[in-house]
């Protein structure tokens, strides 16, 4: 069932775009960036230093309007009618649905370095300060006396890390996927309340100070640890996590049809820069680029052990059909009381 909230956004980036292209002004731009929950403070951060540079660089102004919400959500949004001339959402299958339909053209995920992915995170657990739980690990989320806030994964791709996160504890330490849906079994079953995308869980387990311990994605705990109470949290580092690329795609249907592909693609192109890069770093999430990397390895320290996508499901197509559709393996093992 669509959001009232997101038919409302929808109806109203869309209007922006209700001329055709040759009659806008040329010497200004708007670009509409649909990207997943915790990006705001990000593209806020980019798309005022990529305006300021390209205008300074061509005379051209350009507005970039970033619109946030549950990745999945984001992606039926762009096919129900949102133009967006690119996609920065949390995993590739939400890409793909759009490739499927005709709105992102193959081969998407070769067009741009690191496969389209500007930045890399991962999962990591956000406690209460002194972890008075004693939360270590993945086997300390399914004790009875913790109780823990992750987002839900039928609407948010954060969500999905999360789960594949979880199950790869298991399959990628010797355990067979039989250990490895107890366990996430076990883990959801210590769940009080899903939350539609990753920002909204962060609200709940910090603001509303539900659950014990918070599986959030690494820049989401950066963040939080430095606003208002974040000096009453600390995060955990577990021994092993899965690697997030978060991708990036231009939408081939609605750049075509906006005459904004040269923009657009400057602005993809832009993300890989060394100011992005650094901004990207400032922000919590890891750049590519391995020299931004180590000037911030203090505060994006090394992890222990990692595993990718391709490792624990093949591919995030099969990810996404065994674990996330209907019937699939989070149906299976989750069963809200």
């Amino acid at each position: 069932m669509k959001s009232p909230i997101g038919n409302v956004v929808v109806a109203a980036l869309a209007a922006a775009f209700l001329l055709p292209a040759g009659c806008q002004d040329k010497q200004e731009t708007a670009l509409i960036n649909v990207s997943y929950d915790p990006t705001r403070e990000l593209y806020k951060d980019l798309s005022a230093t990529f305006s300021k540079a390209y205008l300074q660089t061509s005379g051209h102004k350009v507005t970039i309007n970033n619109s946030h919400g549950g990745s999945g959500a984001q992606a039926r949004a762009v096919l129900g009618g949102l133009k967006a001339d690119l996609v920065t959402l949390a995993l590739a299958s939400d890409i793909e649905t759009l490739e499927d339909r005709g709105f992102v053209k193959p081969g998407w995920q070769s067009r741009f370095p690191s496969n389209s992915s500007p930045y890399t995170s991962s999962i990591v657990f956000l406690v209460r300060k002194g972890n008075p739980k004693g939360i270590k690990d993945w086997k300390d989320l399914i004790r009875p006396d913790v109780a823990v806030i992750t987002p839900n994964p039928k609407t948010s791709g954060g969500a999905r890390w999360n789960f594949l996160a979880a199950w790869g504890s298991v399959t990628q330490t010797g355990g067979d996927e039989k250990a490895a849906a107890d366990f996430v079994q076990k883990l959801y079953a210590r769940v009080p309340v899903l939350d539609t995308g990753a920002r909204g869980s962060t609200t709940s387990f910090v603001q509303k100070k539900l659950g014990d311990v918070l599986l959030a994605w690494e820049n989401e705990a950066f963040l939080a640890l430095k606003e208002e109470g974040g000096d009453q949290l600390q995060a955990v580092y577990p021994d092993i996590t899965i690697l997030a690329e978060p991708p990036v795609a231009i939408v081939d249907k609605v750049v075509d049809q906006k005459g904004t592909r040269a923009v657009t693609e400057e602005f993809v192109k832009y993300l890989y820069t060394d100011e992005a890069q650094e901004i990207i770093a400032r922000w919590g999430y890891r750049p590519v680029d391995g020299k931004a990397l180590e000037r911030h390895k203090d505060t994006l320290p090394p992890f222990k052990k990692m595993f990718t996508i391709k490792e624990v499901a093949g591919s995030w197509r099969e990810a996404q059909k065994k674990f996330f559709a209907d019937g699939g393996v989070f149906d299976q093992v989750y069963h809200p009381q």
